[in-house]
């Protein structure tokens, strides 16, 4: 009963939730193949899914402070009902899509939380151009279209209500990236600012105060071009991290990477008892 566990957080990806994600990327069964192979720990998946499909782990006055969620409110009751090792040396942040981008977001943002970082095929990791063309396109969707939407269609709400909320822009609550069908220079420099590779020129000592940091892609995943510029910008400030471009798309391996990989490396870097 004195005993105390290191804290490892995993956060979902987008459209998905804390309950699918423990199915299709069977969590469980990693964390039971880990736990009998290196120091024991903890493992929380927090929920971060939102109406527009996930809150890129971001504060917005109108989709909710999930940024604060998981690196203030999270950690303090987590920290508060459990046994666990209290300090940043013995907690960990990954995640997966989404995940992996508020895994390196809320890392840079928060190193006296956060110690050591694994982003699984993270998204959204660079500045997106956007044209007048597609911004008219979303511009006149009503709230059911969107939320009806497929994939980008979604994605784009999301990243809207996130990253440029408006509490008083019924219906979606946020300034899109078009305005009277022209395209909104201090939106996309909302947008393009909460891009980690955009970021990390003012985080580089919060990166490199982190014991370890994992970033990895598949060779066919479509947000390759993202995490390929991010592991150049860490190379370009001679940030120390591991990195891998392995066989496979943006989640065919999630479940045998996380048992086999994920898992071990904060085992190997969090500071046990």
């Amino acid at each position: 009963k004195g005993r105390r566990y290191p804290v490892v957080y995993f956060l979902h990806g987008y459209l998905n939730s804390a309950e699918g994600v423990m199915k299709q990327a069977r969590i469980e069964e990693a964390y039971a193949a880990a736990a009998g192979k290196g120091p024991a720990f903890i493992l929380v998946v927090p929920d971060s899914y939102t109406r527009q499909g996930g809150s890129m782990y971001s504060n917005s006055v109108t989709v909710g402070n999930f940024e604060d969620f998981v690196a203030r409110d999270l950690v303090a009751y987590v920290d508060s009902h459990y046994r666990t090792l209290a300090r940043r040396e013995s907690r960990g942040l990954a995640g997966h899509s989404m995940g992996g981008y508020g895994t390196l977001k809320l890392g840079m943002k928060h190193p006296d939380v956060f110690s050591a970082l694994y982003a699984m095929n993270p998204c959204c990791l660079i500045p997106r151009p956007l044209t007048a063309e597609e911004g008219r396109k979303f511009e006149t969707m009503d709230l059911e279209t969107a939320l009806k939407g497929d994939f980008p269609v979604r994605a784009y709400f999301a990243v809207a209500a996130a990253w440029s909320p408006n509490p008083g822009k019924p219906p979606f609550y946020a300034d899109l990236g078009t305005h009277n069908g022209e395209i909104d220079p201090l939106v996309l420099a909302k947008w393009h600012a909460n891009a980690p590779t955009a970021m990390i020129p003012q985080y580089v000592s919060a990166l490199r105060s982190m014991t370890a940091i994992g970033l990895d892609t598949g060779t066919q995943d479509f947000v390759r071009a993202d995490d390929e510029a991010m592991h150049a910008e860490l190379q370009r400030f001679h940030l120390a991290h591991d990195w891998e471009i392995y066989e496979g798309d943006h989640g065919n391996r999630v479940p045998e990477r996380l048992r086999a990989i994920v898992l071990p490396f904060f085992q190997k870097h969090l500071k046990a008892q």
